[in-house]
C-alpha cells in the first residue's frame, strides 16, 4: 500500500515540474523542411460476404410449409356512393321544321312568294318535297312607253328514297315566265305605232327527271332529264339528256367511263328577222353522243386524270354529222398541304345549245333563232388555290379557250316590213350570232371568314376576245367582278350585302332593207356603259319560327342598261315575313 502511494507522489511531482518548465522556458522557433511530399495510399479492401460459408458437418434443410385457407362468407353492409358526371353547359339543338313560307312586297309592285315543305313517307328514309317560288313586278320604267311587267313562277315536286346500297329520286318541274319586249326609247316611234305593238311574251316549261346512285358498285350513277319548253307564239322545243358514270378498278388504279346522250329539237313559227319576208319558220334538231374514258392516278400529293372525250354530233335536219376527239386531262398537286394546291388541265366538248338556255340567259330574244351546238375545241387552264390561314381561302387561275360557233347576243334589226303576231320586230329583241372566238382570261377570288359570324368574299375576271369575223364579242364584258358579305349580328339580327360590277359591252343597231343581205344593212355599233349594282338585306328573328326581313336593290338608283335599250328599275325596297312550321 505504501508502495502505491510512493508511485503517485513521484508521478505528481514529475507533472508539476513539466508544467512549470513550460511556463518559464522559451523554446524559440525552428524551420522544418519537408523533403518528400506526403503520398497516401489506400490498401485493398475486402467486402465481407453477407452469407458467410458455414463449414458445418450438419446442415439443416428447410421444411416446406403448406397453408390451408378456410373461406368463411362475411356479410357486408357497405354501399359505395354513386358518382355523378360533371355537367357541361350546352345549347339545346335547334328545332327543325319541315315547312317554310315567305312573303314580301315592295315598290314597283314587286312581290315574292317562297314555299317549301319536306315530308317523310312511310317508315323508311323516303322524302317527298314540294317547292314553289314566285317573283313578279308590275312597275313602269320612265325610259320606255311599253309595259315592263314580268314574273317568274316555278313549282317543283320530288320523291327520294335512300337505302343502304343505293338511292334514287324522281322529280317534276313546272314553270311560267312572263316578259315584255319593252326596249324602245321614248320618242323613237309615233303613238300610233306604239299602240300597235304587242310586246308581251310568255314562256312555259314542263320537265321530269330521275337519278340513281349506287354504292360499292362499278356503276356509280345515272341521270335522266326530259323537258318540253314552249312560248305563246307557237314556238316549241323538246330536250332529252341521259348520263351515266362507271368506275372500274384495275390493279391499284381506277378507270372512269362517262357517257351522255343529248337530244334537242324544236321549231319556230316565224323566220329570222334578217329576212323582210316571213315565208317559212325554222326547224332544228341535234343529237350528241359522247363517251369520256379516263384513267385516274392517285399518289400521295398528286391526283391525275388522263382521258379523252369522244363525241359524235349530228344535225338531224340536214342529215350530216361529225366525229370529234377532245382532250380531257386534269391534275392537282399539293405543294404545301392545304395552303398551296396547284391545278390545271386541258378539256374540250361539244356543248348543246337550246332555246330554253338562251331564254334563261336573255329573256328578250325573239322566237326566230338558229340553234346550233358549240364546238369547244379546248380550254387550257392553270392555277393555284388553298388557304393562306385557317380562315382565308384563295383561288387564282389563268386560261385560254378556243370555241367554234359560240353564241353571242345582239339586237335584231328594226324590220317594219314584217307583220308578225308578236311585237319583237321594232329593234326591241335579240338574235343569236355564232362566231369563232379565242378567249384569254384571268380569274381571282378570295374568301375570308373573319369570325364564325362574319364572312366576306371577293372575285374578279378579265377577258380578252379574238373573233374570227373581226367583230366585237357582242355583249360580252372584258371585266366583271362581285363582292358579297354575310354578318350574323346577334342571335336575333342578321344582315348581308352583295355588289357586282360589269364592264363596257358592244352591241349593234341596224335597219332591215328589202333585197339586201344582212351584212349590208344600215347599222352602227353602240357601246353600253359599265355599271355597278349594290344590294343589301337585313333580318330579325323573333323566335325559331317567325322572322321579318327587308331587302334593298340598286342602292345607287342607276337605271343602267343590262341589255341595249333595256333599262332596269331604279332603287327598289322590299319587306316581308318568313315562318317555319310543321305541316
Amino acid at each position: 500500500m505504501r508502495t502505491v502511494k510512493l508511485y503517485f507522489l513521484i508521478l505528481f511531482l514529475s507533472l508539476f515540474g513539466v508544467v512549470r518548465a513550460q511556463q518559464t522556458d522559451d523554446i524559440g522557433t525552428e524551420t522544418v523542411t519537408v523533403v518528400k511530399p506526403y503520398s497516401p495510399s489506400v490498401s485493398d479492401a475486402f467486402k465481407i460476404k453477407l452469407d458467410p460459408v458455414i463449414n458445418d458437418s450438419i446442415e439443416l434443410q428447410k421444411k416446406p410449409i403448406e397453408y390451408v385457407i378456410f373461406s368463411v362468407p362475411v356479410a357486408s353492409t357497405f354501399t359505395p356512393a354513386k358518382a355523378k358526371a360533371a355537367r357541361v353547359e350546352k345549347r339545346p339543338p335547334p328545332t327543325l321544321y319541315n315547312s317554310y313560307a315567305s312573303v314580301g312586297l315592295g315598290n314597283f309592285n314587286n312581290a315574292i312568294v317562297d314555299f317549301y315543305t319536306s315530308r317523310k313517307v312511310g317508315r323508311d328514309e323516303n322524302l317527298f318535297d314540294v317547292g314553289l317560288t314566285h317573283f313578279s313586278s308590275r312597275g313602269d320604267i320612265d325610259s320606255t312607253p311599253l309595259d315592263t311587267d314580268f314574273y317568274n313562277t316555278n313549282l317543283d315536286l320530288s320523291f327520294a328514297k335512300k337505302d343502304r346500297d343505293y338511292d334514287w329520286s324522281i322529280g317534276l318541274g313546272l314553270g311560267h315566265q312572263l316578259y315584255n319586249w319593252y326596249g324602245l326609247e321614248s320618242g323613237a316611234f309615233t303613238d300610233t305605232q306604239i299602240e300597235g305593238i304587242d310586246e308581251l311574251q310568255n314562256y312555259f316549261n314542263a320537265e321530269a327527271n330521275a337519278q340513281l346512285t349506287v354504292e360499292d358498285s362499278f356503276f356509280k350513277n345515272g341521270k335522266l332529264l326530259v323537258r318540253r319548253f314552249w312560248d305563246a307564239l307557237e314556238s316549241g322545243e323538246n330536250r332529252a339528256v341521259f348520263k351515266t358514270e362507271l368506275e372500274i378498278p384495275i390493279s391499284s388504279e381506277l378507270v372512269n367511263f362517262k357517257t351522255k346522250v343529248d337530244y334537242v329539237g324544236g321549231e319556230f313559227e316565224n323566220a329570222s328577222l334578217n329576212s323582210t319576208t316571213n315565208t317559212a319558220g325554222i326547224d332544228y334538231g341535234h343529237l350528241i353522243v359522247g363517251v369520256n374514258p379516263s384513267f385516274v392516278v392517285l399518289r400521295d400529293e398528286l391526283t391525275l386524270h388522263l382521258g379523252a372525250n369522244l363525241v359524235y354530233g349530228t344535225d338531224l335536219e340536214r342529215s350530216n354529222g361529225n366525229f370529234f376527239i377532245y382532250p380531257a386531262i386534269t391534275a392537282s398537286y399539293r405543294l404545301v398541304e392545304d395552303q398551296v394546291i396547284a391545278y390545271g388541265g386541258i378539256e374540250g366538248d361539244l356543248n348543246q345549245n337550246s332555246y330554253y338556255d338562251f331564254v334563261g340567259e336573255n329573256p328578250f330574244v325573239s322566237p326566230t333563232l338558229e340553234i346550233q351546238p358549240t364546238d369547244q375545241q379546248y380550254m387550257g387552264y392553270a392555277g393555284l388555290k388553298g388557304q393562306l390561314t385557317t380562315n382565308i381561302g384563295y383561288n387564282v387561275k389563268g386560261f385560254y379557250r378556243a370555241e367554234n360557233r359560240r353564241p353571242l347576243f345582239f339586237l335584231n334589226p328594226q324590220n317594219l316590213f314584217r307583220d308578225d303576231e308578236g311585237g319583237y320586230n321594232f329593234g326591241n329583241s335579240f338574235q343569236v350570232f355564232y362566231d369563232d372566238i379565242r378567249t384569254l382570261g384571268f380569274f381571282a377570288e378570295i374568301n375570308v371568314d373573319i369570325n364564325r359570324n362574319f364572312t366576306l368574299g371577293l372575285n374578279g375576271e378579265y377577258f380578252n376576245y379574238n373573233t374570227e369575223t373581226d367583230n366585237p364579242a357582242w355583249n360580252l364584258p372584258e371585266i366583271q367582278g362581285s363582292l358579297f358579305m354575310d354578318y350574323q349580328i346577334s342571335d336575333k339580327w342578321y344582315a348581308g350585302a352583295n355588289l357586282f360590277f360589269v364592264g363596257e359591252r358592244e352591241d349593234l343597231q341596224s335597219v332591215a332593207a328589202e333585197n339586201t343581205p344582212p351584212n349590208e344593212f344600215v347599222s352602227n355599233s353602240i357601246t353600253l356603259d359599265s355599271f355597278f349594282d349594290a344590294n343589301a338585306h337585313l333580318g330579325y328573328r323573333f323566335n325559331d319560327q317567325l322572322s321579318v326581313f327587308a331587302k334593298v336593290s340598286n342602292l345607287a338608283n342607276n337605271n343602267y342598261e343590262r341589255w341595249s335599250n333595256f333599262r332596269v328599275q331604279g332603287f327598289q325596297a322590299l319587306a316581308g315575313v318568313s315562318y317555319k312550321f310543321d305541316f
